[in-house]
């Protein structure tokens, strides 16, 4: 299980990668035009990504910042939120490629944003669905890209598996 969670990280950091590159080449009117997704935006998405991700990580390791709302935008400027994701994924890597089998079989607690609950769950199922959030959303912009008739990377783990970084994994 460590391994799989250790593909998904380098993945993650990967596929982050590979977005980021499509969305710097955007002039800035394209990167902040309302496309109707969710968090409206490219740049409303790519903030989306980064909260979440500093608030699951907040959650399972009581350390880095914990934004209290969703839709929070961290950065205005791509190059700037490019570089905080970068330095997030690298946080991300480096947590779990410390996980080991007890640690993924152990449970943590922490308070939703939504309605200010209490849970407790085991890890494993709470970072599968962070992995899964993040491709969920990176979704939503690899369709912004296409809508704004902009030649959108492949994020395919396949893909992945089939590079340098991603070939240990397949």
């Amino acid at each position: 299980m460590e391994q799989h969670f250790r593909m998904l990280a380098a993945y993650n950091r990967w596929a982050n990668e590979r977005l980021y590159e499509a969305a710097l080449a955007l002039d800035d009117e394209a990167y902040r035009r309302d496309m109707g997704a969710f968090f409206k935006s490219m740049h409303g998405t790519l903030n989306h990504l980064l909260v979440a991700d500093r608030i699951w990580l907040h959650r399972f390791t009581g350390e880095g910042d914990a934004p209290r709302a969703l839709d929070t935008i961290l950065f205005e400027n791509c190059n700037e939120l490019h570089t905080a994701r970068m330095k997030e994924d690298a946080r991300l890597i480096k947590w779990v490629n410390h996980l080991d089998s007890n640690d993924i079989a152990g449970r943590f607690t922490y308070t939703t944003i939504s309605d200010m609950r209490t849970i407790s769950q085991r890890i494993a199922p709470a970072l599968a669905h962070m992995f899964n959030h993040q491709t969920h959303h990176r979704g939503q912009a690899h369709t912004i890209l296409t809508a704004l008739g902009v030649s959108a990377p492949s994020l395919d783990l396949m893909h992945f598996q089939r590079t340098e970084e991603g070939r240990p994994y397949a």
